[in-house]
Parts: C-alpha cells; sequence; structure tokens
C-alpha cells in the first residue's frame, strides 16, 4: 500500500513539473498568444488583427466562442486567410455616416443616441441594427 501510494505521489508530482499541453502553440505555423481583455469577443479579437474569427477558434478548439474569459490566452495563427475572407472594417461604412462611436461595456443604443443628440432608429438603420437591444462591447456604431 505504502509503495503504491509514493507511485500515485511521484506521478502528481511529475505531472505537474511537466510543461502544460495548454500552453503549447497548436500545430499551425506562424502565430502569437493574445491575453483576452475584459469584454473582448472572438470576432473583436478577429478584427483586431485582421484574422478570421473562425480560424482563432478553431485553433483554440473553442467548443463555444461566446466563451472566452478575461486573462485567458488564445492563439491568434497569421497563416493566409482564405481569399473570399474580407477583414472587418474598423467602423461600419454608410453614405451618411458623420462620426462612428465604440460601444464601451455598459453603454446602450437609447444612451449613445441621447449623447449624440440622434434617434435611436437613425443609429440602427446606418449601423444595420435590427434589435435595438442587441448591441454589445467593442461594436463600432456609425452616427448619421
Amino acid at each position: 500500500m505504502r509503495r503504491m501510494s509514493l507511485a500515485l505521489v511521484f506521478v502528481l508530482v511529475a505531472s505537474l513539473l511537466a510543461p502544460s499541453a495548454a500552453l503549447a502553440a497548436p500545430a499551425q505555423s506562424g502565430g502569437f498568444w493574445h491575453q483576452v481583455q475584459r469584454g473582448q469577443t472572438v470576432f473583436a479579437i478577429g478584427r483586431l488583427y485582421g484574422v478570421s474569427p473562425y480560424a482563432i477558434a478553431s485553433a483554440n478548439q473553442l467548443a463555444n466562442w461566446n466563451v472566452i474569459y478575461a486573462g485567458q490566452w488564445l492563439w491568434v495563427p497569421t497563416y493566409p486567410l482564405p481569399p473570399y475572407y474580407a477583414p472587418y472594417p474598423r467602423y461600419p461604412y454608410h453614405p451618411y455616416c458623420v462620426r462612428s462611436h465604440y460601444v464601451s461595456p455598459g453603454e446602450t443604443l437609447s444612451g449613445i443616441a441621447r449623447w449624440y443628440g440622434v434617434s435611436v432608429w437613425s443609429i440602427a438603420a446606418t449601423s444595420n441594427i435590427y434589435n435595438l437591444n442587441r448591441i454589445f462591447a467593442g461594436q463600432w456604431l456609425c452616427i448619421p
């Protein structure tokens, strides 16, 4: 019994000292690590680096893209993007877009509209928003 418990302790200590497979770089060549900041999403990280969010999710084997945490490290691959993928623009383009607004955590569409003195519907129309209650931190809005 004592020999088995000693072997178990040895295996546990060895597993703690061995490098973690989670921190090893994925098999794709080229890329870097990104530490997730509060309010960031996989899509926002993809826009930030001009990388497909699908590539980030598959490189990190994310089962649910909506569940990432502040402080989590994600591998951002830099291999060439497929030709059909175009990186997201920094702000929505619309001919009537006078300025753009970066949504911060806790902001609402009605509060943003009140701040700029425009209607909620005009922001929604120029920013291609179909549900007025569904904006997210990190999103760029067009202010007409």
